[in-house]
């Protein structure tokens, strides 16, 4: 089983408009909406390609209650771990902790002239004291059963800033392999906390080592405690520096899409990988060919599961020489 930890749930609105005018009235032309936030995007993906997750974090009133019941309508019958790429999809379980305040909603408006998006994101419930220790024990009693979990996204109001490193230094305590996907000050204390993975895209880098390199700004991040940094590129690809290598992988073309859920996407290959036993190159071919498939999604933050499985042996892969000592 695979743990995802998403603190800041949300749920997902998508409108789709034929243009998007700013100070103009718009007539929306498609709408969804998902239970979301990063951990559960990861989640989604992760039960796409056959692996059983388990979902925890916060949800509360009556957004959060819409938010559980997509989850729960979310397809239950499982091929088990390890499935190949056009298998049914695995269980997603609902471990939740119910708050008083409300979950947040967020708002992603897309322009179909031009394929743009412009992003809403409100900052989600207060969660007191009470709430933060039940989500510890809840935490605590499922890395019991995890083979791998990932810490993922934004903190919600009342959640003290070294929240993931806490989450960290329990799951290390636990021997499980953990992965945080964060960013500004909740991503340089849980570092801190040595994970075993961390992702971030090329702004996190830069906000967190102060270098634009991508080379040097993962190999800065990875001395400041992560055992392994997958650094994300955008279309470029990913960079991971690792105690086992180093190696750049990148998409066979640049592709034109919505890059909403795509880091999501790369999180689940990574973990999927890492439970599977894959090599690192392998790893990193899986989550840059989910990425790039969720680039290319008609819908915002889901894969092409067509387009994943012709891209996967097309996706390059270069090793890098380890920095002279």
């Amino acid at each position: 089983m695979i743990l995802t930890v998403t603190l800041n749930t949300a749920l997902d609105l998508t409108y789709g408009v034929p243009e998007l005018v700013p100070h103009a009235s718009h007539r929306v032309s498609e709408m969804s909406e998902r239970p979301g936030g990063k951990g559960l995007n990861v989640a989604r993906v992760l039960s796409a390609l056959g692996h059983r997750t388990v979902v925890t974090g916060f949800a509360g009133g009556a957004t959060g209650a819409v938010l559980r019941e997509l989850l729960a309508g979310l397809p239950t019958d499982a091929p088990g771990p390890g499935a190949a790429p056009g298998t049914a999809p695995a269980p997603v379980t609902d471990a939740l902790v119910t708050v008083a305040g409300n979950t947040r909603r967020t708002i992603a408006v897309v322009d179909r002239a031009t394929g743009d998006t412009t992003q809403l994101n409100e900052p989600g419930p207060l969660v007191t004291a009470d709430e933060w220790a039940a989500l510890l024990g809840r935490y605590e009693e499922l890395l019991a059963g995890a083979d791998a979990v990932a810490l993922c996204g934004s903190l919600p109001p009342g959640i003290h800033v070294g929240a993931y490193a806490e989450l960290v230094r329990a799951a290390r305590t636990a021997g499980v392999p953990v992965l945080l996907d964060t960013s500004g000050e909740p991503l340089r204390r849980g570092i801190a906390a040595r994970p075993d993975l961390i992702k971030p895209n090329a702004d996190e880098l830069a906000q967190l080592t102060g270098g634009r390199e991508p080379m040097r700004a993962t190999r800065d991040a990875r001395r400041r405690g992560a055992h392994g940094v997958i650094a994300s590129l955008g279309p470029d690809g990913m960079l991971a520096v690792t105690p086992d290598g180093i190696w750049q992988a990148a998409p066979p073309a640049k592709v034109l899409g919505n890059p909403t859920g795509a880091g999501d996407s790369a999180v689940a290959g990574l973990l999927s990988g890492l439970v599977e036993g894959l090599s690192w190159p392998d790893r990193l071919r899986r989550a840059v060919a989910l990425s790039t498939a969720t680039v290319l999604s008609p819908t915002a933050g889901d894969f092409d599961r067509a387009a994943y499985e012709e891209l996967l042996p097309r996706v390059g892969i270069e090793e890098h020489a380890p920095a002279a000592k």
